[in-house]
C-alpha cells in the first residue's frame, strides 16, 4: 500500500523485462515456433544484462 511512489531498481525491472518475454515466448511456441525462439533470445540477452549488473 505505501509503496506506489517507490522508485523500481534496475534489476527488478529486468526480471519484470525477463518474466514478461518469457511469457510471450511460451505462448508463441504453441503457434509460431520462429517468433517463439526470437523471443526466447530477447529474453537470453536480458538475462545476461541481469548477470552483467551482479558483476
Amino acid at each position: 500500500m505505501f509503496g506506489w511512489f517507490k522508485k523500481k531498481s534496475k534489476k527488478e525491472i529486468l526480471e519484470a523485462k525477463y518474466k514478461k518475454l518469457m511469457e510471450e515466448s511460451y505462448k508463441l511456441s504453441h503457434t509460431d515456433r520462429a517468433a517463439s525462439s526470437m523471443k526466447s533470445g530477447e529474453a537470453e540477452k536480458v538475462l545476461e544484462e541481469m548477470a552483467a549488473l551482479k558483476e
